[in-house]
């Protein structure tokens, strides 16, 4: 019998590092050779990770959401053959934990805070403090551990003087850096609240609470796709000065030809909403206006503008927001952009898309349907540089020439990244795109 120490396998395009989602296996199970070990969570998308041998779990490393860096160790298999020549027994587990080995390595893009777990913080989950004692290096552990922590001299200063371990503190900054907002909130909350903090920081058991705070609070642990959509909207609302901009729209004409062309459809095929008419009048504005349909690379300081539209549809989805993608959205007709518009988004809901169907749109529509109200303030899908969002359209009076009647009002709810957009754009675009939902057969030319 040999052990085979299994590491997080290099998982492509350019990853580093993925957050640990569920386990799919225990110590003590047998698999088999291509069974799933570990669904874990990239930037890009979930993956399942395949054993690459056959044999019995001995032990695992990292709890559902734990960050862990490519090349670090995951689990320990025990095997019949000699394969752990693949990786020696003689280096632990613990020895490439995450957090075990040094500071976090850098993600491409923005800066993705840590986890909220231990190995998040720098501190190693416990099966890494248990290998350090075995090699009889606890004390020393302990004191890198501490040092690992990421966070300002100042913060590490007050927490000497309040007698705070900073291990206990989840950090909101960048790999898990403790921000003085952090260490604030952490120090003016009650000593129960704090206990909890430490429970989920540290992994260790919160202290007893009251019946009271038992039967009032849960704490959900914030992983995976909620904790990627948490990250990426802070960044984008840190990061991207947004100039926001409502415009109401009479969207009568549109309507009376939606309900023409849902006349004209087959026995059941689904109805045509407002979302392909307006992405098709959006197409057709965005020729007028390049520096709305583009991308910001922050890292090279440059503007990416576009010739094809590659539409983002926002949608709502069991685990949270994703954001399947249209593509040449400029090359296809009503009946086919509806189609697609439909299968991507069912996709999405459904979790079959693929990972390049949730990736590259190139500027993103948002529509919460008939909860839509009367206006919203859409984040930027970074690295878009602008959002435009749908709003309920309802019936109510307005004056025309004089007279009041009822006619079927909708507002449009857009945001741009001010840097690279300027109001006066911005709004010279939306005005563009109120002209041609208003005047509907304009969609169908030029």
């Amino acid at each position: 019998m040999s052990r085979y120490v299994f590491k997080l396998p290099d998982l492509g395009e350019g990853t580093v590092e993925a957050e640990i989602v569920a386990w799919r296996v225990k110590p003590g199970d047998e698999v088999s050779e291509d069974d799933a070990l570990v669904e874990v969570m990239t930037e890009k998308a979930s993956v399942e990770v395949p054993a690459p041998v056959s044999g019995k779990v001995v032990s695992t490393t990292g709890q559902p959401g734990d960050r862990v860096a490519v090349g670090s160790a995951l689990l320990v298999l025990e095997t019949a053959s000699a394969t752990a020549s693949h990786a020696p027994a003689a280096e632990s587990p613990a020895a490439a934990a995450p957090g075990g080995g040094g500071p976090p390595l850098p993600q491409p893009g923005p800066a993705k805070s840590g986890a909220t777990g231990a190995a998040g913080n720098g501190a190693a989950p416990p099966t890494t403090r248990a290998a350090a004692t075995d090699n009889g290096a606890s004390a020393s552990a302990e004191a890198d551990l501490e040092r690992r922590v990421l966070t300002s001299p100042a913060i590490r200063r007050r927490a000497r003087e309040a007698g705070i371990d900073l291990r206990q503190v989840a950090g909101s900054g960048p790999h898990g850096r403790i921000m003085r907002q952090d260490f604030d909130a952490y120090e003016a909350a009650p000593s129960a609240i704090r206990s909890s903090a430490a429970a989920v920081v540290t992994g260790l058991p919160a202290a007893p609470a009251g019946p009271k705070a038992a039967e009032d609070i849960e704490e959900i642990k914030v992983i995976g796709l909620r904790r990627l959509i948490a990250q990426r909207m802070s960044d984008a609302k840190r990061n991207i000065p947004h100039f926001s901009y409502v415009e109401e729209v009479d969207v009568t004409e549109l309507e009376s030809l939606r309900r023409h062309l849902n006349t004209k459809l087959e026995p059941g095929t689904p109805a045509l909403t407002y979302l392909p008419l307006l992405t098709l009048a959006l197409v057709r504005v965005l020729r007028d206006f390049p520096q709305c349909n583009a991308h910001y690379d922050a890292q090279r300081g440059v503007i990416v503008r576009y010739r094809r539209v590659h539409a983002g549809i926002a949608t709502q989805t069991p685990e949270g927001l994703k954001v399947p993608v249209v593509r040449d959205v400029q090359s296809r007709s009503l009946w086919d952009l509806a189609a697609e518009t439909r299968r991507v988004t069912e996709a999405a809901r459904t979790s079959t898309a693929t990972r390049e169907e949730l990736a590259g749109s190139t500027i993103t529509i948002t529509s919460l349907g008939r909860l839509g109200g009367i206006a919203s303030t859409p984040i930027i899908n970074a690295p878009e540089v602008a959002v435009i969002g749908i709003n309920r359209a309802v019936e109510r009076p307005v004056v025309i020439g004089g007279a009041i009647t009822v006619r079927r009002m909708m507002n449009l709810s857009s945001s741009f990244d001010h840097r690279f957009v300027d109001g006066y754009d911005a709004a010279a675009m939306i005005q563009a795109l109120k002209e041609r939902i208003e005047h509907p057969a304009t969609l169908f030319v030029g």
